[in-house]
């Protein structure tokens, strides 16, 4: 049942959510916490919006992924997943990072720096080094008690900046 509802998630969104979605905000100042490190060049930034889809366990709700689409001018480009991982609809290729920093952000999940521990394919997601999830909005955790076994997919958008050595 949890695969139906990503992939509900994901249709959606690929339908009517992100594939309309207006261009990228303008850049606010980067948290210094969640700066790339020196050495790497910005490849490419592209908006998503999508879901944080959260499960109940022992009474609270835990984050059990993301599914949103990444887009350019409103054009579909990649599909972010549990992992968390990219991938690109344009050429196949994929990007998994961890966390290794965050700047808490109020009302919006936390703005991240994530460092790649797997890349796959020659396109544009072969050689990312660093992602950073900027400019977060909503998809916080809904507060208070829920029920075992309960799912709530909350609405999130973010700028998804990739970085590649160099």
């Amino acid at each position: 049942m949890k695969r139906m509802t990503v992939a509900l998630a994901i249709g959606a969104l690929l339908v009517g959510g992100a594939a309309t979605a207006s261009a990228t905000p303008a850049a606010a100042k980067v948290p210094d916490t969640i700066k790339v490190p020196d050495g790497n060049r910005p490849l490419a930034t592209y908006y998503g919006e999508g879901v944080q889809i959260y499960g109940c366990t022992n009474g609270a709700w835990t984050l059990i992924q993301p599914a949103a689409v990444l887009s350019k001018h409103g054009h579909p480009v990649a599909i972010h997943s549990k992992g968390p991982v990219w991938t690109s609809t344009v050429d196949g290729s994929t990007v998994g990072a961890a966390a290794v920093a965050n700047a808490p952000k109020d009302g919006a999940v936390p703005q991240l720096l994530l460092k790649a521990n797997l890349n796959t394919g020659d396109g544009v997601f072969g050689k990312v080094t660093y992602i950073q999830r900027l400019n977060t909005r909503g998809g916080v955790a809904p507060a208070g008690a829920c029920t075992a076994g309960a799912q709530t997919a909350v609405k999130y958008s973010a700028d998804y900046a990739f970085w590649v050595a160099g």
